[in-house]
């Protein structure tokens, strides 16, 4: 609070984000799980136990009427065997799961049931955040990937 006056008294026009704000990704994925989760068997949710975000999620998707939800980071996470007879699934993702894990999840699906996709579109995002120049050129390693998709 002490930053955001010092701010205000030097910025006046400073138009400051309520103290209890999420982003806009968070918001609109709530919106979409609100949305979808009633009609879910089971409601996946994809990151880490340690994001507030993703959890907040899974709580939505209980909160609106999914029969399950379930919080996993990779696809070796999820209960197979207590989920062989679902028919509808939900899906979606705190905001820092990488998109490569969440494909990883539909592929492990694909794999074993007859999976039919519709997205639900709540919201259009057009924000665009682009590499800083200083790190466009950077060389990742192998290890470097590992740790982007989840592996390390």
């Amino acid at each position: 609070a002490g930053i955001i006056r010092v701010l205000k008294d030097r910025f006046p026009d400073l138009h400051a984000a309520a103290a209890e704000s999420i982003c806009y990704a968070t918001t609109n994925r709530q919106e979409a799980v609100k949305e979808t989760a009633a009609g879910s068997d089971l409601f996946l949710i994809v990151g880490a136990p340690n994001s507030s975000n993703s959890r907040r999620l899974v709580e939505v998707a209980e909160r609106a009427g999914a029969s399950m939800s379930l919080l996993v980071q990779r696809a070796s996470e999820i209960p197979w065997t207590d989920i062989a007879g679902i028919s509808t699934l939900g899906l979606s993702a705190g905001a820092s799961a990488p998109e490569i894990i969440v494909d990883e999840i539909i592929d492990a699906f694909r794999q074993r049931f007859n999976v039919t996709i519709e997205l639900a579109v709540t919201a259009t995002e057009t924000e665009d955040f682009p590499v800083m120049r200083v790190l466009r050129d950077v060389e990742l390693t192998a290890a470097d990937m590992a740790f982007v998709n989840g592996a390390a």
